[in-house]
């Protein structure tokens, strides 16, 4: 038995590169997505049953605050999961897989989709 072996694999204690936290997200965001379709397909349903099911659908993603932040929540995700999945399909093409370069499209990735987020929250609210 090798006794060099790692002891502790807690993963909150490892830190993390960024390339790797970036990829992690992009994951977690996929995730959220597909999750939050269901959100939305209840709510596309409602709006396809009839007129006042329309305009309570419409009321509820205007008005509830809470509607709203789901939305954001989505709306988040997918800027996210869409600007991480092109850093992941540059590096499929073999650009920037050396670690500078990967380091350097991570924290892009984490500034276009902070801003992105940022602007459409703004819109939403």
């Amino acid at each position: 038995m090798n006794k060099k072996r790692p002891v502790n694999l807690d993963l909150r204690t490892i830190k993390q590169p960024i390339s790797a936290i970036t990829s992690i997200l992009h994951r977690v965001t996929g995730l959220a997505l597909f999750f939050g379709a269901f959100f939305m397909l209840y709510a596309l349903g409602m709006s396809l049953e009839s007129e006042q099911g329309f305009d309570a659908a419409s009321q509820m993603l205007t008005e509830s605050f809470f509607a709203k932040l789901i939305a954001w929540g989505l709306v988040s995700a997918l800027l996210y999961h869409f600007f991480a999945g092109i850093k992941h399909l540059v590096m499929d093409f073999g650009h920037c897989e050396e670690l500078e370069c990967a380091q350097l499209a991570a924290k892009v990735t984490l500034g276009v989709s902070a801003v992105s987020i940022l602007l459409a929250g703004v819109w939403i609210w």
